[in-house]
């Protein structure tokens, strides 16, 4: 074999090794990029399920607290007009049916109702509007941070140059972090009122 071809050769495998050497770089910036992207998404996606399961749960809870607290109005209502009626009592056979009202009131309300927990329930609304709120917060945080890393990764200089060759370059633009609206300083109100 001469010296020139065997030069040829060897310059030929140098840039044929350059060649896939780049092409393995650039795919795996690129690659990289796709990963960075679909974490950014996926992080949004949480974000969006943690706003869902607030919207699902919160009305219903507050709902359920509401007739709960119905409930023992009833209840109190019942046992205080029985009372009444033993202040307004003028005979021991008035006082004595007072009594069987207040008793039967009782028995009845505690029968269909035997243990009262509105407060508990108003306890366990509290824990989970605060719980809702922290997993909400928790995944704006992890939504933030995925697109921080996303966009440190891209705007790269040579990165953002691997990906243009590699015609991804408008595919991978800066994303936003989160933003809190406007009106998200005032706290939010919960309403027991009628909501109808």
């Amino acid at each position: 074999m001469s010296k020139g071809l065997l030069t040829v050769l060897i310059v030929l495998g140098v840039i044929v090794v350059i060649v896939f050497g780049f092409i393995s770089w650039g795919s795996g910036i690129y690659d990289k990029a796709v990963a960075a992207q679909e974490d950014v998404n996926a992080q949004w996606a949480d974000v969006q399920a943690t706003y869902q399961r607030r919207a699902d749960l919160i009305p219903n809870l507050v709902q359920t607290v509401k007739g709960a607290a119905e409930n023992e109005k009833s209840i109190l209502t019942q046992v205080t007009q029985a009372r009444a009626g033993i202040v307004n009592a003028k005979t021991p056979e008035d006082l004595e049916l007072a009594g069987r009202q207040i008793n039967t009131a009782i028995n009845l309300a505690f029968e269909a109702y035997p243990q009262i927990r509105s407060t508990e329930n108003f306890q366990e609304l509290q824990s989970q509007l605060e719980g809702t709120e922290n997993r909400i917060n928790v995944a704006r945080q992890r939504y933030n941070e995925a697109v921080r890393n996303y966009n440190v990764f891209v705007r790269g200089f040579f990165k953002r140059f691997a990906l243009g060759l590699f015609g991804g370059g408008e595919d991978f633009s800066v994303r936003k972090p989160f933003e809190a609206s406007a009106d998200a300083q005032n706290a939010p109100k919960v309403d027991f009122g009628d909501s109808k």
